[in-house]
C-alpha cells in the first residue's frame, strides 16, 4: 500500500532564537480572533437586545480561559487519567499536547453561565453567538493538527491516504482535514445561514443546540476513520472515547433547540391571546 506524501510543513510558523511560535498556538489565536470579530458582528445584528458587543468583548478573555484550562483537565480525565495521577506534574505541560474538545466545551459552558448570570444575560442567548463562531476555532484547529501530523486517522487505501510520519510507514485517512471540513466550514455556513434569521435568532438555543448536535454528529462518524487513542484503543471493540462523550452532546442538542422552540411557541400564543 502507498499513500501521498505527508507535506514537509514545520510544526514552528516563526522562531526567535529559543522563543518558538507554533502553528498550533496560531490556530488558536486565529480562532479567538476570528471569533471576536464575529461574534461582535452577531450581536450588532439586534443591538436592542443583549448580548451587545461591549459582553463580547467582556467575555473574551474569560472564554479563552475557559477554552484552555477546560480543554487540559478534560483531557486528563477523559483520556489519559491513569498517566496523569502517576505524573501530577505534567499536567502542566501543555506545550506536549493533549486538549479535549468536549472538556473545552465544559470550561466555556461554566463560563457562559458564571459571566450571564453576573451581568444578567440570558445565557442561551450567549451560548448562541459563541456556538456561530466555535467552527472557526474548530477549522484552524484541525488544521494545524494536520500540520502537526497527529490525531491522524486509521489505515486505508482510498487514493487520498497520507503517510504521515507517526504513522508506522502506512496509507492512513487524513482524518484531521475531514474534520476541518465537517465541523469546520459545513457547521460554519449552517449557522451563518440560520443566525440570518431574525426568527431563529429570537429563539435563544437554537444556535447553540444545532452546533452540539452538528458537532457530536461529525465527529462520531469521523471517529470511525479516525486512529482511537492508543492509551484507550477501542470500546466494545468498535467504538471510541470521542464517540461515547459525542452520544450526550447530540442529546443534550436536540433537547435544547426542542425547549428554545416550545418556549418561543408559548410566549407567542401567549402574545396573540393578548
Amino acid at each position: 500500500m502507498t499513500g501521498l506524501p505527508f507535506p514537509e510543513i514545520d510544526p514552528v510558523a516563526i522562531s526567535f532564537g529559543p522563543v518558538m511560535i507554533r502553528w498550533y498556538a496560531l490556530a488558536y489565536l486565529a480562532g479567538f480572533m476570528g471569533g471576536w470579530f464575529y461574534g461582535g458582528h452577531l450581536a450588532d445584528l439586534d443591538r436592542d437586545r443583549r448580548p451587545n458587543r461591549e459582553d463580547i468583548d467582556n467575555i473574551l478573555s474569560w472564554l479563552v480561559l475557559g477554552v484552555i484550562l477546560g480543554g487540559r483537565i478534560g483531557y486528563v480525565l477523559f483520556y489519559n487519567f491513569a498517566e496523569y495521577a502517576a505524573h501530577p506534574l505534567s499536567i502542566f505541560k501543555v506545550w506536549e499536547g493533549g486538549m479535549s474538545f468536549h472538556g473545552g466545551l465544559i470550561g466555556v459552558v461554566f463560563v457562559i453561565l458564571a459571566f450571564c448570570r453576573y451581568h444578567k444575560i440570558n445565557p442561551l442567548a450567549m451560548g448562541d453567538i459563541v456556538a456561530t463562531v466555535v467552527p472557526i476555532g474548530l477549522f484552524f484547529g484541525r488544521l494545524a493538527n494536520f500540520v502537526n501530523g497527529e490525531l491522524f486517522g486509521r489505515i486505508t487505501t482510498v487514493p487520498w491516504a497520507v503517510n504521515f510520519p507517526a504513522g508506522g510507514g502506512l496509507p492512513r485517512h487524513p482524518s484531521q482535514l475531514y474534520e476541518a471540513f465537517l465541523e469546520g466550514i459545513v457547521l460554519f455556513i449552517i449557522l451563518f445561514f440560520m443566525s440570518r434569521n431574525a426568527k431563529i435568532r429570537r429563539m435563544h438555543g437554537v444556535l447553540f443546540g444545532t452546533l452540539l448536535a452538528g458537532y457530536g454528529t461529525s465527529r462520531f462518524l469521523v471517529e470511525f476513520v479516525r486512529e482511537p487513542d492508543p492509551q484507550l484503543g477501542l470500546f466494545l471493540q468498535y467504538f471510541s472515547m470521542g464517540q461515547f462523550l459525542c452520544l450526550p452532546m447530540i442529546a443534550l442538542g436536540f433537547l435544547i433547540i426542542h425547549y428554545a422552540r416550545k418556549k418561543d411557541a408559548a410566549t407567542n400564543s401567549g402574545q396573540q391571546k393578548a
